[in-house]
């Protein structure tokens, strides 16, 4: 019988639980000891106790689980299990209970393909790595690859927005995406028929992600700075950020909107909804009940939607 080859590692990860008051000085500790990096995870991660951690700008520290994982990347020629004991000797305290495994090298480029396939937005719209196969070519197929821009139709907030704009876009329609990250959401509209789809982001990077993806679908969609976003008014504004830049965005917004069009809010979680709302009380209608929801949800994101009133109906 032929004996099995074991790779020498490329990596050593050591791994142990401490305390979310610990969690900073370990980190801090583990890489003075000479760790490469550390991460944080939580260690009941996909079972019913997982507890989601959501920062946002403005926030006054990052979260830590109350019992967090800490794993430490060490080189391979490194002794992972002396590093930690530095790292409590440091710290003068007792070393936890330590796990260690290695980490061999891999082709990381098909791991992260592997990661992502088509995915289903509605019976006609589908997200579609280019290394994959549309799996329904006469769909409407947008073809997007994971980038440095925030969007691949992955996760909730986006798929909400998608799934808005394919109940919601009808030919012509003019449609702005405020906050566009990789394009994903004006491509879509300009795919389902869209007329003018403008896109603005403060972030350069962005910018050329979205002109680049546009370009490769196909598709007619103007990408700008938000700051040479000109005056002019939409039929649908979707905006796919976060709760606290949203509420300050709140008049942008509404000057982009015209009188009778929607909008779609997302990146909100269920317990930042009332803030939003209220944020958008002064220009919008915003839904309260019924197939349109006032929230509609997807884990712990939410989108919140509404119409744009006539300046002659505003609250005094």
């Amino acid at each position: 019988m032929e004996a099995k080859v074991v790779s020498d590692p490329t990596f050593w990860a050591l791994r142990f639980d401490v305390a979310a008051a610990d969690g900073d000085r370990w980190s801090d500790a583990l890489l003075d000891a000479g760790a490469l990096s550390v991460d944080a995870a939580d260690p009941c991660a996909g079972t019913a106790q997982e507890g989601a951690i959501f920062g946002e700008p403005g926030d006054a520290a990052p979260a830590w689980w109350p019992i967090t994982r800490l794993t430490a990347l060490c080189s391979a020629d490194a002794d992972a299990r002396a590093i930690a004991a530095t790292a409590a000797r440091a710290l003068d305290c007792a070393l936890p209970v330590i796990e260690t495994h290695p980490v061999t090298d891999r082709d990381w480029v098909c791991a992260t393909q592997a990661q992502f396939g088509p995915i289903r937005i509605s019976d006609r719209l589908w997200i579609v790595p280019t290394w994959c196969a549309a799996p329904h070519p006469d769909a409407l197929n947008i073809m997007l690859d994971p980038g440095l821009a925030f969007g691949t139709g992955a996760h909730p907030t986006t798929r909400l927005c998608l799934q808005w704009l394919a109940a919601r876009v009808t030919p012509g329609v003019t449609v702005l995406d405020y906050g566009c990250g990789s394009g994903i959401l004006a491509i879509a509209a300009a795919k389902l028929g869209a007329g003018r789809v403008v896109g603005a982001d403060i972030d350069p990077q962005a910018i050329r992600t979205s002109i680049d993806n546009a370009g490769a679908n196909g598709v007619a969609a103007e990408f700008v700075h938000v700051d040479a976003l000109a005056p002019g008014t939409y039929g649908l504004v979707v905006a796919n950020i976060l709760a606290s830049p949203l509420r300050l965005l709140a008049p942008a917004l509404a000057a982009h909107a015209k009188p009778g069009g929607r909008i779609a809010l997302s990146g909100i979680l269920a317990a930042q909804a009332d803030e939003v709302l209220g944020a958008y009380a002064s220009w919008f209608d915003m839904d309260a009940s019924g197939a349109s929801g006032r929230v509609v949800c997807d884990g712990d994101w939410v989108l919140l939607s509404g119409t744009r009133r006539s300046s002659d109906s505003m609250p005094p």
